[in-house]
């Protein structure tokens, strides 16, 4: 073992990481300020001489001092003498880390970002709390955004995206399943949430490349990339899942090695519990898989936490090498994590576990790591070994510095935004206006034509029908005239003249027949022709008459 990751001396031997286990991951336990961040200091100063580049999360702003070399002058200096000389470590000497700084905010390192397509559902529903039925519909929007060529890069993209399926919820549900306008409205309040998180800045590209955070330095050590996570502690869901991302991420890309003679890479989570904390089962089943399947890719884990009980048996159950510093057993729950941790230990007759953990001094911890055959080595009460870095922040400007001159440069610094679902949608969208605008205009004129000619028919008519009755009127007006005119006194007058006159003129005329048809003597008449001649003059005279 003395080619691994000097941890320190215990049971009057070197206690180390042997490198070729390293990728069986590990476990860093302990209360606060027993030690564990200048135990997880030194580890990660071991990896990189190793040439293993490290990513770790920077909880407290501690493990910046990674980049600047620890000082003689510094008030810990004399006990990190005096440990060194204790435990027999010669070599022990001041030295910087090559490090380079991430913020997901931008703000104290270069930015770090990933699309909203990489991210997946699975995790963005962890992130945004949603139940099983509003994490259907969110698959569903990824599955037609994806299946329509509509790339979902930001926040936008999927708020966008949504809208669209909401939109179109009939025809997806009977496709896909239901599609609810309400599931779709608590997934927007989801991602409401996460932009007052401060989540916008995460989602977009430049999208951070893996290759990136997997470098060697020109001394041939690993290059420490070093996560701000001050701020982003306040969003434990956003910090959580930006850490499963990234480790899905690597397992997703990078090649089997099954066990390389040292790990590809390695990760440290501090804060662990946050990655636990609330996370349902299918999500728990998600970190169980890639933290026991990444181990194939040179990948290790490394926890880091205060109580060993944070972290679920079958997650716990893969992490090989462990480092368990000082528990307080105050309470039920402390009790109870003594006795977890004492039993995950392989035993040493020489040592009492449930009582050392309660009696270890700062910078003391219980070690086993992993043997060269993958067994774990009987535990040993332990000396941890000082850091070579500065323990402490690094200063604003020697921060800035090192951005500034890291192999990153200015790659991601600067946000870009290119066409994607949003815009594809919106002129999807506008197109569809314009087009119901132009046929709606056609309509309306059709429509007014329609109402003209309809218009037109009805004045015909009625002009058809007051012509009609002014002629009505017209000829009532003349017959009402002519009964006036015949009622009147010289109508009367000449009405009998004419029927007297009429009368008159039959008579002769009647005679005058009777004379020429039946014959009359010049004084009387034949009986036979009297009475006909008679009979003719009344009718004769009838006629002329009426």
């Amino acid at each position: 073992m003395a080619d691994g990751i000097f941890i320190g001396t215990g049971g009057g031997a070197r206690q180390a990481i042997d490198l070729r286990r390293a990728n069986r991951h590990g476990l860093i336990a302990g209360a606060t300020g027993t030690g564990k961040t200048v135990t997880l200091q030194n580890i990660v100063e071991g990896f990189s001489a190793a040439g293993v580049p490290c990513f770790v999360a920077d909880v407290k702003g501690d493990l910046a001092g990674l980049a600047m070399p620890g000082s003689p002058t510094a008030k810990t200096h004399a006990a990190f003498a005096a440990r060194a000389a204790e435990i027999g470590d010669t070599g022990w000497a001041y030295r910087e880390t090559p490090v380079q700084f991430w913020d997901l905010f931008g703000e104290q390192g270069h930015p770090v970002r990933t699309t909203v397509s990489e991210m997946g559902p699975l995790l963005l529903a962890r992130l945004m709390g949603l139940n099983a039925v509003q994490e259907g519909v969110l698959t569903i929007a990824f599955h037609v955004a994806d299946r329509e060529g509509l790339l979902l890069l930001d926040l936008d993209d999927l708020q966008s995206m949504l809208a669209h399926c909401a939109e179109r919820a009939q025809e997806l549900t009977t496709t896909y399943g239901n599609v609810s306008k309400q599931s779709v409205g608590a997934i927007q309040r989801g991602l409401l949430q996460l932009r007052g998180q401060g989540a916008e800045h995460f989602f977009g590209e430049p999208a951070l490349e893996l290759t990136d955070l997997i470098r060697i330095a020109d001394d041939g050590r690993g290059v420490v990339n070093v996560l701000a996570a001050d701020r982003l502690m306040a969003a434990p869901k956003l910090y959580s899942t930006f850490l499963l991302w990234l480790l899905s991420e690597l397992f997703e890309q990078l090649p089997e090695v099954g066990d390389p003679d040292k790990p590809v890479m390695c990760f440290f989570f501090d804060e662990a519990h946050l990655l636990f904390d609330e996370a349902p089962d299918v999500l728990l089943d998600k970190i169980e898989q890639v933290v026991r399947l990444i181990r194939s890719k040179g990948v290790g884990v490394y926890f880091i936490t205060q109580n060993p009980i944070d972290i679920p048996d079958k997650v716990a159950g893969q992490l090989g090498n462990r480092v368990q510093h000082a528990l307080r057993a105050f309470t039920p729950r402390d009790q109870a994590a003594v006795r977890a941790a004492a039993e995950t230990f392989r035993a040493n007759a020489d040592v009492d576990v449930a009582t050392a953990i309660t009696e270890l001094k700062v910078g003391e911890a219980l070690v086993s790591m992993l043997l060269a055959d993958g067994s774990p080595s009987p535990v040993e009460r332990t000396l941890i070994a000082p850091p070579a870095s500065r323990v402490g922040p690094v200063t604003p400007d020697e921060r800035r510095v090192l951005i500034e001159t890291d192999a990153v440069g200015d790659k991601y610094d600067q946000a870009v935004d290119r066409e994607s679902a949003e815009e594809l949608l919106a002129a999807k969208t506008q197109a569809a206006g314009a087009a119901a605008a132009e046929a709606k205009a056609s309509t309306a004129a059709e429509k007014a034509t329609a109402r003209q000619a309809k218009l037109d028919a009805e004045l015909a008519r009625q002009a058809e029908r007051d012509r009609i009755a002014a002629a009505r009127i017209a000829d009532r007006q003349r017959r009402d005239a002519d009964r006036a005119a015949a009622n009147s006194p010289w109508g009367k007058m000449a009405t009998s003249a004419g029927r007297a006159a009429s009368s008159s003129i039959g008579r002769q005329v009647a005679n005058e027949i009777g004379k020429q048809v039946f014959g009359t003597t010049r004084r009387g008449r034949s009986s036979s022709g009297g009475l006909i001649g008679q009979v003719m003059r009344g009718v004769l005279g009838g006629l002329f008459r009426g």
